[in-house]
């Protein structure tokens, strides 16, 4: 009953079957010429706004209140635009994620949380975790995360700059990307990728770039 509580009906077109609930990919969300509009503002972006990360930079835009009571930041009209388009078929609220990818493909891990019996000393070194399933995300689609497959799930994104798909075990979005072959070595580049969510406490979008 919550998974399916959790549904969005217009999307569900898009749904990723064989896949933990709930996940939703929608490919060629917006053109490749809004594509090229987004990472011109994102690189244009002042040079505050860029935090530096492990392996990665960080824009972090709206839904952070100001200090002394302020209130919050707007996100600038370029943006904004791009928030709303995501809710066009209906609001997406908290437990839920999007990311619009911009820029190269990169293929997501998704793995079950870690439970305390794995941090207990044992003489042989433990495997390294295992997906429990593996998307590939191309650039100008949308990816939506909710329910469980956000709220439980940990995901993320191997450090490889190649990805080679086996006929054997495609992705369960491949029959929804165009480079979703069988045997086909995709290249990674730079990827920017625009994550939308929308928290309890602050009660607006918060929107996060990242390449």
């Amino acid at each position: 009953m919550e998974e399916q509580d959790a549904r969005v009906p217009a999307l569900e077109p898009f749904r990723v079957e064989q896949a933990p609930p709930l996940i939703y990919y929608v490919p060629n969300f917006i053109s490749k010429e809004e594509e090229e509009y987004l990472l011109r503002q994102v690189f244009n972006a002042p040079k505050p706004k860029w935090t530096q990360l492990s392996g990665r930079k960080l824009q972090n835009w709206g839904g952070l209140p100001h200090p002394r009571g302020m209130v919050p930041e707007r996100l600038p009209p370029w943006l904004q635009r791009y928030v709303d388009k995501p809710h066009e078929d209906g609001p997406l609220y908290y437990p839920t994620v999007s990311t619009i990818s911009l820029g190269s493909h990169t293929v997501l891990d998704f793995y079950e949380p870690r439970q305390p019996e794995d941090d207990v000393p044992i003489e042989q070194p433990r495997p390294p975790p295992q997906p429990i399933t593996s998307l590939l995300v191309e650039p100008c689609s949308l990816l939506v995360l909710r329910g469980t497959a956000y709220t439980h799930l940990l995901h993320g994104i191997a450090a490889t700059h190649v990805d080679e798909l086996d006929a054997a075990s495609l992705p369960p979005n491949a029959a929804a990307c165009q480079s979703a072959l069988p045997g086909a070595h995709l290249v990674r580049g730079t990827r920017v990728s625009l994550t939308i969510r929308r928290v309890p406490r602050v009660l607006r979008a918060s929107l996060l770039l990242s390449k």
